[in-house]
């Protein structure tokens, strides 16, 4: 594979990796990987994202609190974050943020409450935001009019109006493996009707391995099946799919600074 890819979008601290994470991190950056964004969910993988990324040259992360991982916050996990973000360089973005309605027993409110507290604290640190939303598109698109972040919407598996509207309020798209599968006719559609120089690619890794590996774990090098998929559905060569779009997460998340 002579072009290097860029994952916007991985989980290295997973327990998935733990029996093989430097040697298949030092792999996968040597030989198909250009660079690697790495994201945390809690304020435990936060610190253990930015440890990473402080470790490997090539490797950045992005720290916040995710959705269903809100309920049982300390009073001061904001300044918790804010002291992390700004301690590194390699502190790219505030994620993964949003809204997740999916499993039963959420809370609505606090997911709301401290999602936005979140927006407010990216702005005020002038970093972009990476957005999970899951079965709360409603409520995910209302905040986001109100805020109009700097933002990704990740793992984007919506229609392809929410798409549009989501790139007319200035945001980036990222589709992950499910683009490539069977069923995914909405993220085909979506990616169809916007611009190449708004998509962004990611695995979500461990999680959602792009056809052929579906069902296996997912790893970075896998972006590359992305790439071929992007660019069967933009009628373009996978090299121009691939150089777009590390164009534009490096200039999304500032990885040359």
């Amino acid at each position: 594979m002579e072009l290097k890819v860029i994952d916007t979008h991985s989980h290295y601290d997973d327990e998935a990796f733990d029996e093989d994470r430097d040697e298949l991190l030092k792999k996968m950056l040597r030989e198909s990987v250009d660079k690697i964004i790495t994201i945390g969910c809690t304020m435990e993988r936060s610190r253990m994202a930015l440890e990473l990324a402080e470790k490997y040259e090539n490797i950045y992360c992005a720290v916040g609190i995710h959705p269903e991982d809100c309920y049982e916050l300390q009073a001061d996990y904001l300044e918790e974050l804010r002291k992390m973000a700004q301690s590194s360089k390699k502190v790219v973005a505030i994620g993964e943020i949003g809204l997740d309605y999916h499993s039963e027993g959420y809370k609505k409110e606090k997911q709301i409450e401290v999602f936005k507290e979140q927006l407010i604290l990216a702005k005020e640190l002038s970093l972009p935001v990476v957005i999970h939303s899951r079965e709360a598109t409603l409520d995910t698109m209302e905040i986001l009019r109100e805020f109009k972040p700097e933002g990704v919407m990740h793992c984007f598996s919506g229609s392809a109006e929410i798409a549009r509207e989501i790139i007319d309020l200035g945001m980036m798209i990222s589709f992950t493996g499910v683009i490539t599968f069977k069923n995914a006719k909405k993220a085909v559609e979506s990616c169809s009707a916007i611009p190449l120089d708004r998509i962004m690619l990611e695995t979500d890794c461990p999680y959602m391995a792009p056809v052929p590996y579906r069902g296996k774990r997912n790893i970075s090098s896998y972006v590359y099946n992305i790439a071929e998929k992007i660019a069967e559905i933009k009628g373009i060569t996978v090299k121009e799919a691939i150089e777009t779009c590390n164009e534009n997460a490096v200039r999304f998340f500032g990885l040359n600074k």
